[in-house]
């Protein structure tokens, strides 16, 4: 009896990628992934310690009725406009999913987040990146891109720059089809346009609970969209995509500890100032940022990132960034660590 052929073939397009591995190597002081070194919101340690053994048998939510309630509260919108994903990536990933036909495009600027590029290809879709000169986007470019997407961050990852609101507008205004904007940094950078969902039916904000308010390990991601849009991207991203504790974690946070997770967040914006005003001072050029991060270019990402890895920190390589060039991104921590960060990199680089 003959045996199948158990040889096949994948997608042709996944040649183009590689998995992503988020994973860096330890070191006392990791400031690669951008997360809230400021510490855990109280109310979500609480929630958490709280939860009964036989709370984790059973499902949880499919849709999370209390926290898109909760995160209504807080971003003022209704609980009907908000979906929730396993992080902010998961609900970017599915609206590709749920709003793209395979083989149309998805325009962005260059550079952005990597996972733009990343669940465009994996979804079959083409990645339109589009140069983003000088910290401003270029609107034109998008719009003549001819994509059935765009994805913006604001602010920007790993640049750190904040579009104007002019720009976003135009946008909204001039595009045919649904424009993702993409907040998770809006926290730092004190400015959104969530307010507009109500009346830009093709409006998709992502936000996050992973950068803020400091529960990246939990890994809770929503959108605020138009009921309408909302149901599409639940239909693609399947039930159960939000754990029990994270739910709750999640809900105590913004429901308990707004007020702790915005001084959190001033503390993170001081120690911003802090670090730039020091690696200026020690000749480099880092770039203004609205986020919790600095990116700072420098002759050899790599070597660099090396040297600071022996001093035992860890931060973000970037190679050759559109307009930029080499450069390592450092996510903000209190300021005596931002201080030991600004020494190191001053001999690294």
């Amino acid at each position: 009896m003959s045996m199948p052929n158990a040889s096949f073939v994948p997608r042709a397009a996944l040649s183009a990628i590689v998995p992503v591995v988020a994973d860096s190597p330890p070191a006392p002081l990791h400031l690669a992934d951008n997360t809230n070194l400021f510490g855990v919101p109280p109310a979500a340690l609480r929630e958490l310690s709280a939860l009964d053994p036989a709370d984790l048998v059973h499902y949880p939510s499919s849709s999370g009725p209390e926290l898109r309630e909760a995160i209504a509260g807080y971003l003022d919108v209704s609980p009907n406009e908000i979906v929730l994903g396993c992080g902010a990536d998961d609900v970017i990933n599915c609206a590709f999913r749920a709003f793209c036909e395979p083989g149309e495009g998805i325009a962005y600027p260059d550079p952005t987040f990597m996972m733009a590029r990343y669940f465009a290809i994996t979804n079959n879709l083409r990645p339109l990146p589009v140069p983003y000169a000088g910290g401003a986007l270029d609107t034109d470019g998008l719009l003549a891109a001819r994509a059935a997407m765009l994805y913006v961050c604001a602010p920007n990852n790993p640049t750190g720059s904040q579009p104007h609101p002019a720009e976003l507008h135009l946008l909204l205004e001039r595009f045919g089809g649904p424009v993702i904007i993409d907040e998770a940094y809006a926290e730092f950078s004190g400015e959104s346009i969530v307010n507009l969902v109500a009346e830009q039916p093709r409006l998709i904000v992502v936000r996050t609970f992973s950068k803020a308010f400091g529960l990246a390990g939990l890994r809770v991601g929503y959108a605020v969209a138009s009921p309408a849009l909302v149901r599409e991207i639940e239909k693609t991203r399947g039930p159960f995509a939000v754990s029990t504790a994270a739910l709750r974690a999640a809900r105590a946070a913004v429901t308990e500890d707004v007020d702790w997770v915005h001084a959190r967040v001033r503390d993170a914006i001081e120690a911003r100032t802090e670090l730039v005003r020091l690696l200026t001072e020690r000749g480099f050029a880092p770039v203004p940022s609205r986020a919790n991060f600095v990116l700072v270019p420098v002759a050899n990402a790599r070597r660099t990132a090396e040297r600071l890895a022996a001093s035992g920190i860890a931060v973000r390589i970037l190679v050759a960034l559109p307009g930029i060039g080499d450069a390592v991104r450092i996510t903000v921590a209190p300021i005596p660590l931002m201080r030991q960060v600004a020494d190191a990199l001053r001999d690294a680089a």
